[in-house]
């Protein structure tokens, strides 16, 4: 074995205090915030996972209900972002491009999702999509029924991830030149061909973005979803209220499972928003 001296060992330490003085105390800062804030909490959730054993974890994991409720969780989070990224991007155009009354007052609406606490909008939901609803009382008789069903959930889900889209669409739309749309048209193309070719393409890593904001919103929404949803295993029970039931239960590490498979399968459909946004600016500087 080879021994390092005294005289070495303490040249590397210094060396290593000197590079780390030249950080700038902005990287300090945000690498300090980020451990406290991000990284602690979750190395804390796998550690109280990893309590279980390998074979409990995995049964945990993949349990019917859990199952279950990763369908209903995921694909109908995935449903509402996609459906907020073609109307929320059809609103951040119209409040861009057009004037009409009420305008500001339209534009402010988009962001009480936001400010509005959302036990509140589940109960808001819940009553007007309710048989005796404003909307439920139209549907009804057509057979669909909202609250207290799976579709009451992707209802929820897309009230509270609509602003996201909106608001990362439109500053985008209010930077684009219009000059670009109208040499278009002089060279005779329709406004759908500008529109496909001229003003989508710049603007769809900014689409994917609102979506991938939206979704994430979506999985873990839970005070809206509780409320207008009836909470049925196999139904409409969603990933966050089956990790709440299982707290109530005092099964902590059970719960710190579920979690984890959220935060995995999360993190994954992120990361392939986020690889098909380069793709899509690779593409567009081509």
């Amino acid at each position: 074995m080879t021994t390092v001296s005294p005289s070495v060992e303490v040249e590397r330490k210094t060396s290593f205090w000197n590079k780390l003085q030249r950080v700038p105390w902005t990287w300090r800062i945000t690498i300090a915030y980020l451990t406290v804030m991000l990284f602690m909490p979750i190395v804390a959730m796998f550690l109280k996972a990893s309590t279980e054993p390998p074979a409990r974890f995995w049964a945990i994991a993949t349990s019917d209900i859990a199952l279950a409720t990763y369908n209903v969780t995921f694909v109908t989070s995935i449903f509402a972002a996609l459906l907020n990224g073609i109307f929320g991007t059809l609103i951040a155009w119209v409040l861009v491009r057009y004037d009409f009354p009420l305008k500001r007052l339209i534009d402010a609406t988009v962001d009480l999702p936001f400010a509005l606490p959302t036990s509140v909008a589940g109960l808001t939901l819940a009553t007007v999509y309710s048989d005796n609803g404003w909307i439920g009382s139209l549907l009804s008789p057509l057979g669909i029924k909202v609250s207290f069903t799976r579709t009451g959930v992707a209802v929820a889900m897309i009230f509270i991830s609509l602003p996201f889209v909106v608001r990362t669409v439109q500053p985008v739309l209010q930077e684009m030149e219009h000059e670009i749309e109208e040499a278009a048209w002089c060279l005779g193309a329709s406004q759908w061909q500008t529109f496909w070719k001229v003003i989508l393409p710049p603007l769809f890593p900014t689409i994917l973005t609102g979506v991938a904001l939206g979704f994430s919103r979506a999985v873990g929404e839970y005070g809206s979803t509780v409320i207008i949803s009836s909470n049925t295993p196999f139904q409409d029970l969603i990933a966050p209220v089956l990790i709440f039931q299982r707290l109530e239960q005092y099964d902590y590490s059970g719960a710190t499972v579920i979690g984890i498979v959220l935060l995995s399968i999360s993190l994954i459909l992120l990361l392939a928003i986020n690889f098909l946004q380069a793709w899509a600016r690779r593409y567009d500087s081509r």
